[in-house]
């Protein structure tokens, strides 16, 4: 089973879990999440990216390394929640990935800055 079966099959949770789709914000953390609207995931968000340079910086200090894979998956997890308020899943984002592939990091900024720029009208 692959990592993108995985990810499909919560995506398709998260959807069921959408207050449109029937899901109850009094049974369902994500219902309630996206009940609350955006400003309660994107603070979870936050919340979790902000754990993630805590246990990689404990991690760097001899804390157990496998507290940054549960961050991660904490932070992904909330995250999949903002995708499919937006109407987007994770296959999007390992398209955008899979497109970026063989391209250089120095290369993929260069070229969006010049595509900010242009479109700036500079």
């Amino acid at each position: 089973m692959s990592s993108n079966d995985s990810l499909a099959r919560l995506a398709a949770v998260i959807e069921s879990r959408k207050p449109a789709n029937g899901g109850d914000p009094s049974a369902s953390y994500v219902a309630r999440l996206l009940h609350k609207g955006p400003d309660a995931f994107l603070k979870k968000i936050g919340e979790e990216a902000t754990e993630v340079v805590m246990a990689a910086k404990d991690a760097d200090h001899g804390a157990d390394r496998a507290k940054i894979v549960y961050e991660v998956a904490d932070l992904w997890f909330h995250s999949m929640i903002a995708l499919a308020h937006y109407g987007l899943t994770p296959a999007d984002v390992v398209a955008e990935l899979e497109r970026r592939e063989g391209t250089s990091g120095i290369e993929e900024k260069a070229l969006r800055k010049a595509q900010a720029r242009e479109g700036a009208g500079e």
